[in-house]
Formats: C-alpha cells, sequence, structure tokens
C-alpha cells in the first residue's frame, strides 16, 4: 500500500512557503502484533503549527524537526490491526500529523463515538471546542451571566465558538474580525451583540462604544493592536486569557506590545493556556459541548481543502484571513 505523507524541509522565515516542505512517497508497512493502521479522513490545519515549526526548545511542546512528518491533530478509520482493544472500522483521533496512514500501539488514539459525523471531531467536538469551552468557562473560571466579553479572532474555529458560549451563558459578546462578510455571519447566524471590523473600522473607538462600562473577559487569539484595546477598556479585576497570539507568529525581530501597567493599576488577571493540556478531561467536556449542541446553541462552518499536496500552501489561509471557518484538509 503506497503513502504520502509531507515533512518539514526547513524552518520558515516569515510567511509559510510550500518550498518549506518535502512530499514524501512510500510504502506502508503492515502494523505488527499490538498495532492498528489507521487511515486518516480529516485532517486539521491550526495557527499553532507555525510555532512548532520554529526551533523553540523552551516551548509546551517539542518543535517539529527537520525531516520529520509535520505535527497535525486529524481523525481517522483503523484499516487494518493486530490490536484487540482496537478492531477495524474504529473510528479515531490522534496527532497523526501530515500523512495519509500511520502505524499506533494505540496508547495515542481516542476512540469516537459513533452516530456522530466524523468532520464534528475536526470542529466542533475537536480542538477548537475544547479549547473554546476550557478558555472561556474554566482556564480562569466563568464569567458571569451580564458579563461583557470581548473576542479577537471571533469568526475563527476557536473565537465563532467561544461567542456562542457566551450567548448561551447569558453574556454579552463584542467580537472582533476582519471583513464584512464575517461580521454579518457572527451579527445574524450566531447572535453576537456587537462586532468590529479591525480592517475598516477603529478598533479602540468601536470598543468603547459597543462596551462604555468596559469589559469584564478577554479572549485573545490575535494579539498586538486588538490586545491593547482589551487593556485599556479592562475592568477592575478582569480577565484576559490568552489563547493565541496569531498577528505575531510570522514575525521577524523583535515585536511590541501593550502597556501591561494596566495589568497593575486593575487587579487583572492574565493566563495564557494550552488545550492539550486537558488531554485527560476530553471526554468530559465533549458531554458539555454536546450539551450545548442538543439545544441548538451551536453553529460552526469547515472550511475542508481537498488532498494532502494542498496542505503547504492551503495552511497560509490562517494567517491571510481567507479562511471561512475551521481549516481542514480532507484526504
Amino acid at each position: 500500500m503506497k503513502n504520502t505523507r509531507i515533512t518539514l524541509a526547513q524552518r520558515p522565515q516569515g510567511m509559510i512557503k510550500t518550498t518549506d516542505f518535502e512530499l514524501v512517497k512510500e510504502e506502508v508497512s503492515d502494523p505488527k502484533v499490538g498495532e492498528v493502521l489507521v487511515r486518516q479522513v480529516f485532517m486539521s490545519l491550526d495557527p499553532a503549527m507555525r510555532a512548532w515549526m520554529d526551533d523553540d526548545r523552551d516551548s509546551y511542546i517539542p518543535p517539529v524537526e527537520i525531516g520529520e512528518t509535520m505535527r497535525s491533530l486529524g481523525v481517522g478509520v483503523i484499516e487494518q490491526s493486530k490490536h484487540d482493544g482496537f478492531p477495524v472500522g474504529t473510528r479515531v483521533s490522534g496527532f497523526f500529523g501530515w500523512t495519509e496512514y500511520s502505524l499506533s500501539d494505540g496508547s495515542d488514539l481516542t476512540v469516537l463515538p459513533d452516530g456522530v459525523p466524523l468532520e464534528h471531531f475536526i470542529g466542533v467536538l475537536g480542538l477548537p471546542g475544547l479549547t473554546a469551552y476550557h478558555g472561556l468557562m474554566e482556564a480562569l473560571g466563568a464569567p458571569e451571566a451580564g458579563n461583557t466579553v470581548l473576542i479577537s479572532g471571533a469568526a475563527g474555529a476557536v473565537g465563532s465558538l467561544v461567542g456562542q458560549i457566551a450567548k448561551a451563558e447569558g453574556m454579552r459578546v463584542i467580537g472582533v474580525t476582519g471583513s464584512d462578510e464575517k461580521r454579518r455571519w457572527l451579527l445574524d447566524e450566531l447572535g453576537f451583540d456587537a462586532v468590529v471590523n479591525y480592517k475598516t473600522e477603529n478598533i479602540a473607538e468601536k470598543v468603547r462604544e459597543y462596551a462604555p462600562n468596559g469589559i469584564d473577559f478577554h479572549f485573545e487569539n490575535v494579539g498586538g493592536e486588538i490586545l491593547k484595546v482589551a487593556l485599556d477598556n479592562i475592568n477592575e479585576n478582569g480577565k484576559i486569557v490568552l489563547c493565541g497570539l496569531i498577528s505575531t507568529y510570522n514575525n521577524v525581530g523583535e515585536t511590541t506590545g501593550p502597556d501591561l501597567i494596566r495589568v497593575i493599576k486593575k487587579r487583572v488577571t492574565i493566563k495564557g493556556f494550552v488545550i492539550i493540556d486537558q488531554m485527560h478531561r476530553f471526554n468530559e467536556i465533549f458531554e458539555k459541548l454536546g450539551g450545548y449542541l442538543e439545544k441548538g446553541q451551536l453553529k460552526y462552518r469547515l472550511d475542508i481543502v481537498e488532498g494532502l499536496e494542498q496542505a503547504p500552501a492551503a495552511i497560509n489561509k490562517l494567517f491571510d484571513g481567507s479562511n471561512q471557518g475551521k481549516l481542514v484538509i480532507r484526504l
């Protein structure tokens, strides 16, 4: 059986280039006793991948080494099995990487329930949903009903779910996004209270207009100017969770940041979090997300790109803002 996988050929400088990767064609080995062969069906493309490509040895996860298969989370089906705990046809998720087929001893696999479309587990019941729920409701303790929540990257896979969960819990939600189409989607379909288009509007002026009494909770996906505006408008004892800083990932050289003296003056709590630290609780959080789904309180959309070979070019949709929902490769 033939397999295609993509390895990291060199560390990107600035924006990711297709030449930063190498396409490898190879034969797939049959599983040994205690192993399974997984065929990946959907593969997630995430902003964190840009950081994994850098040679940063002081991070929450080791970098992808040159020549290694590019790291990613995916969902798939077991094609061959010599493992009693994983029969053929079992649906699983795991960090398979940029590859069509993957051998595993089962220790790194999560079995997915039947009866739910497989693509749900790459979107609302995958890392985006897990990240949104934990970041809003658990990382610093949930905001209270009636609190004002500001979300950067609000039309993204995580931000759009954060806003919907916040609305379901009775909070007032202000989103920041980069196009009028995304703005309309957040307002008309997802029920956000207000949305700022940072490309055509003054973020600082609009946040002051939409939150005249300040914001109580900020969910940060982007960084830069938006984080500064959040700090400028945060209320005393406000909370800020740092999920991502996508605006800085492709920077070369030093970056400037907001005036963090406000953190002291306002007694603000800021916390960064990484959802893979909660892997032991994924099934528990899945159940909580399922409750919102059953009530019709969560909508999401996938931006599906066909073919593994498209991944090196498609990943930049995350950084130029052209993706329309959760960015996924269908193999």
